[in-house]
């Protein structure tokens, strides 16, 4: 080979070096770019943070039992078994409990008079994974406590009406049921106190010839008690 053909192909070698040490960087940097990228995607993105609600405003509730007072008692159940009333069973007591009263007022020839009275509380605490706050829960409670009164099996004469004056908000049920062969008058309470709910019954019958009491009479009745459970709520958290 001519010395000028040899000159030229070692100089084309020597060029040809430089450009293939680019091409070999160029394609480490893509892969680099790649594999960040693709460790980028694969990352676990960052869980979502459960949204703040509003702390819930009632921490207990008060013994059901003394949400009612004795001379309330008195009035509504006279003849009462027990004016101290019996204590419905809970699991948490600090979220659920109850009290009930019932007596025979017997007057004789004259007839007697049959009263039954209970109250139930429910509380409620705020929940940042249902994004719900207590006060919010306790308004579904309310709703569905009314939903419950109104569709009590065997109940006739269905009426419901809101109460103000009680608490957040109220609403009284009325009906009448038949059982142990005799009719009796119903009246619920359902109320919203924050994040409490108070639902108070108040029912009664007359037996050996007496009247019934009046739906109306009853109403007034059971709203008063309905208020002083409401109270006892507030009080019991201060």
């Amino acid at each position: 080979m001519p010395r000028s053909a040899t000159r030229l192909t070692r100089i084309l070698a020597c060029a040809a070096v430089p450009v293939m040490l680019v091409v070999a960087g160029c394609s480490s940097d893509s892969d680099s770019a790649s594999k960040d990228a693709g460790s980028s995607a694969s990352a676990t993105p960052e869980a979502k943070k459960s949204p703040a609600v509003a702390p819930a405003k009632f921490a207990k509730l008060p013994d059901p039992c003394d949400s009612i007072t004795k001379k309330t008692i008195e009035d509504l159940v006279p003849g009462a078994k027990s004016k101290n009333g019996t204590t419905g069973k809970s699991s948490d007591i600090a979220r659920r409990g109850s009290c009930s009263w019932n007596g025979l007022d017997d007057n004789g020839v004259k007839g007697s008079q049959y009263r039954w009275l209970d109250v139930s509380f429910l509380r409620y605490e705020s929940d940042a994974t249902l994004g719900l706050s207590a006060e919010q829960r306790a308004a579904e409670s309310y709703e569905k406590e009314i939903e419950k009164a109104k569709g009590t099996e065997g109940a006739k004469s269905v009426k419901s009406a809101p109460v103000s004056g009680i608490g957040n908000e109220a609403t009284t049920v009325n009906y009448t049921l038949r059982k142990t062969d005799e009719d009796f008058v119903y009246a619920t309470v359902v109320t919203r106190t924050e994040n409490g709910v108070i639902t108070l019954t108040y029912n009664g019958t007359g037996y050996a010839g007496a009247k019934n009491p009046s739906s109306s009479d009853l109403t007034k009745d059971a709203q008063k008690a309905a208020k002083e459970a409401v109270a006892a709520v507030a009080t019991a958290n201060k």
